[in-house]
């Protein structure tokens, strides 16, 4: 798959500031940490109920139930990891949720560049434009490098770095392959319209909201 730098331009235009806003959120203090999620959480709902419709007439009590599922719960637990009592250094508290943003993004850069160079064979017929050397690529470089700035801050230790990286390089792959799934029965190619080259809220969320409930599990059995 050859790169298209006009679609990569406008990706990265769009990315600068969506960054701006998250590190924001992510950096300024709980209460902004607090207030970005909600955005994200209630932003997620109204697409997925949209989505939603498309795919199954009536059965609310389905649709809430997997919206709860997807959504609340993961954003349930993020702010819990956020919010742990257990401690009161708040920059420590920054660490994991941040850790868990910059390696889905790590990720997902690194496999849309390694599959447009070197991408050949299709990872899944959900979604097309996925290869396995894309995919493999997006893993071992967000691994990497997330493992060696994660030892660098001298924040947990390195072997926790190399596991949170690698699950959120694994699970946010088949977050994103889930979303894709959901889509593909909606008959809509993006969940919503808030970023050009980027879509709604669950295109840009859809990798985050499954890894977070595996990286909650590290976290509280393991980490702490």
């Amino acid at each position: 798959m050859a790169l298209d730098k006009k679609t990569f331009r406008t990706r990265t235009l769009t990315a600068i500031v969506f960054a701006v806003v998250m590190l924001t959120g992510l950096l300024w203090n709980k209460w902004s940490f607090v207030i970005l999620f909600l955005i994200v959480h209630f932003g997620g709902w109204k697409e997925f109920l949209q989505l939603m419709n498309k795919i199954m007439q009536g059965r609310m009590v389905w649709k809430f139930i997997l919206g709860l599922l997807y959504i609340t719960l993961p954003v349930t637990l993020l702010f819990l990891i956020r919010l742990d009592n257990r401690t009161t250094d708040d920059t420590l508290l920054k660490v994991v949720p941040c850790g868990i943003v910059f390696s889905i993004w790590i990720n997902d850069t690194m496999a849309y560049i390694s599959g447009s160079f070197i991408g050949k064979t299709k990872l899944s017929s959900i979604s097309p434009k996925k290869t396995i050397e894309g995919t493999l690529g997006g893993i071992v470089l967000c691994v990497l490098v997330i493992t060696i700035i994660g030892s660098l801050t001298h924040f947990y230790r390195t072997i926790d770095w190399f596991f949170i990286s690698l699950i959120c390089a694994i699970t946010g792959t088949l977050g994103d392959l889930l979303e894709s799934k959901i889509k593909r029965l909606a008959g809509v190619k993006d969940s919503g319209n808030i970023m050009p080259g980027h879509g709604g809220f669950l295109d840009r969320f859809d990798s985050m909201l499954v890894a977070i409930p595996f990286v909650f599990v590290y976290y509280f059995l393991i980490m702490r």
